[in-house]
């Protein structure tokens, strides 16, 4: 264990973490247009990937389904390597009923092309039409299957935020939404810092500074640790 994340560790006192069983989605997710092209999106998986280490390392046994990302994986960490909205979906729904815990933090695609090309589209005169149909919407699922699962959704937004955080929590019954405002490159999806809101069913949030993302997946889980073990 590196240093700073013992240190972290060591702030979070209880050991409410320790054997939990959690499911964390990182990364994008990949949408085929034809083998050349393809619809993603700007998610690095950095969030999601420093939150699975820092459970990881507060005793958690973590599960992390991961789109496609240029991160080394934690240690320790049961990994399952996905493309698309489709596979993600697949994945947890095969393994969230095990869970006790699910941080929802992968940018998943909304929308996909219907008919993804089996050869590349060639070059042609004129504008051209891609038809595209909304993908499963994990979240949601998750928020109207789960049982005592506790669910971590998170908003990656540009404006509006707490007002979209909150209707995304009601609406998908989540337990806690995560908010961050994206629209801002210095903490963004591919830099190392972020600043996020947590929204509670309660009507309440706490804000977190901006921070390294490593820093800020510890303070999270500290307060969730306030919140849940009581």
């Amino acid at each position: 264990i590196d240093r700073q994340g013992q240190k972290n560790a060591e702030k979070i006192q209880s050991a409410y973490f320790r054997d939990k069983k959690v499911l964390v989605t990182a990364g994008p997710t990949i949408e085929t247009i034809d083998p050349v092209r393809f619809v993603s999106n700007r998610a690095s998986g950095k969030m999601g990937y420093a939150i699975a280490e820092a459970l990881q390392k507060l005793g958690a046994e973590v599960t992390l389904v991961t789109g496609p990302t240029s991160i080394e994986a934690p240690r320790h960490v049961e990994v399952v390597q996905v493309t698309t909205a489709e596979d993600m979906f697949q994945a947890v729904r095969q393994r969230f009923k095990q869970q006790d815990i699910i941080f929802k933090t992968a940018a998943v695609s909304d929308y996909t092309p219907v008919d993804p090309l089996p050869h590349k589209m060639k070059k042609q005169n004129g504008d051209v039409t891609v038809t595209f149909k909304r993908t499963q919407d994990i979240l949601k699922y998750l928020g109207e299957h789960k049982t005592t699962q506790k669910l971590v959704g998170f908003a990656a937004e540009t404006q509006n935020m707490e007002s979209y955080a909150q209707d995304k929590l009601a609406r998908k019954n989540a337990d806690v939404i995560i908010a961050n405002n994206v629209g801002d490159t210095s903490i963004g999806f591919s830099s190392d810092n972020n600043e996020v809101s947590l929204y509670f069913k309660d009507g309440t949030f706490e804000t977190l500074q901006k921070g390294p993302k490593k820093k800020l997946a510890f303070q999270i889980l500290s307060i969730l640790e306030s919140r849940w073990d009581v």
